[in-house]
């Protein structure tokens, strides 16, 4: 049987797990592309106008592996961390793609709870049995699956260059050079360090978010402000670029948090859509970049009130 996995949303973070899995049950794996101008024009015509650009991106993946496999992997992720969620569009991914994209194969429909190995097991007996109705084939694979997963490296953190900012935002933007523009190189080619969220573990992000009124109900939420705090509490960044999804409506919670918390630390947002142009991001990149350097090297800079309350200091 052969096995489509779009590239697309969590695909970043989990191809691991689905690749193996799905290897070890015998199949073909057959994975899009990376994402490019065709895919992301199917994406655009198949997709639904209100939805977020990594959801129409998403749709152009399908599409493009549609006519190659026999089963195609959605999966509605609901939630990977105890009373947190992921974005509701998750939940409904399997029936936009069905409803959108004509002569769609047999599509993975079953939610899929990923806050244990229990629950994980659970997804991978069901659709690991489209494939096998061996349990115990589907077991060896399910701990392949996990054994690679675990071993995959996650993130990036290049510290001791010149200057260090964090790149924050969800995955499938920060590790797909095609919808951000390749930022990751051109920061790496200025003599940029880079980090991100998955540098900073999760029960010190935990931590962190008690300082809010009410605990995040979004796992990326909690993940992104919570390491952006730690970051900058241990003084490992000089800024922070943050790439958002026009329209997506856990980033403009996020963002804010962010902003209330960091007082006047240099933030820098670039919203994308499908209109984006490279261009723009460049300019603002640079501009960005040149305020970072004479921030740090050029300017007697003194941490304002609001940065010393955040650092855990008594304020001035």
């Amino acid at each position: 049987m052969r096995i489509g996995i779009p590239k697309g949303l969590l695909y970043y973070r989990y191809h691991a797990f689905f690749e193996t899995f799905f290897s070890k049950l015998g199949s073909e794996i057959i994975v899009s592309e990376q994402t490019n101008k065709d895919i992301l024009d199917m994406g655009v015509q198949f997709c639904v106008d209100e939805a977020c650009l990594p959801v129409k991106v998403f749709h152009g993946h399908a599409a493009s592996i549609k006519d190659r496999c026999d089963y195609l992997i959605i999966p509605r992720i609901m939630s990977v961390c105890i009373k947190e969620y992921i974005c509701p569009k998750f939940c409904g991914l399997p029936e936009m793609i069905i409803h959108s994209i004509p002569r769609v194969p047999k599509v993975s429909v079953e939610p899929l709870y990923m806050r244990n190995e229990k629950e994980l097991f659970r997804w991978c007996l069901s659709s690991g049995s489209v494939v096998t109705k061996d349990s115990a084939v589907i077991k060896r694979a399910f701990i392949s699956a996990v054994t690679a997963q675990k071993k995959g490296r996650a993130g990036i953190n290049e510290q001791g260059r010149k200057l260090t900012v964090m790149l924050a935002g969800h995955p499938y933007i920060i590790y797909d050079d095609y919808l951000n523009m390749g930022i990751i190189n051109k920061l790496r080619a200025k003599g940029i360090g880079i980090i991100t969220e998955e540098s900073v573990g999760d029960g010190e992000t935990r931590e962190e978010v008690k300082k809010l009124v009410k605990k995040p109900f979004w796992t990326f939420q909690r993940r992104v402000f919570g390491a952006a705090c730690v970051l900058l509490r241990q003084k490992l960044i000089d800024g922070i670029i943050y790439l958002s999804s026009f329209a997506c409506g856990i980033d403009s919670v996020i963002i804010d948090l962010i902003r209330h918390f960091i007082g006047n630390f240099p933030m820098l947002v670039i919203k994308l859509d499908e209109h984006t142009g490279e261009a723009g991001v460049d300019t603002r990149v640079e501009a960005f970049i040149d305020m970072l350097e004479r921030r740090v090297f050029n300017e007697n800079y003194n941490p304002s009130p609001r940065e010393c309350v955040f650092s855990g200091q008594n304020p001035v």
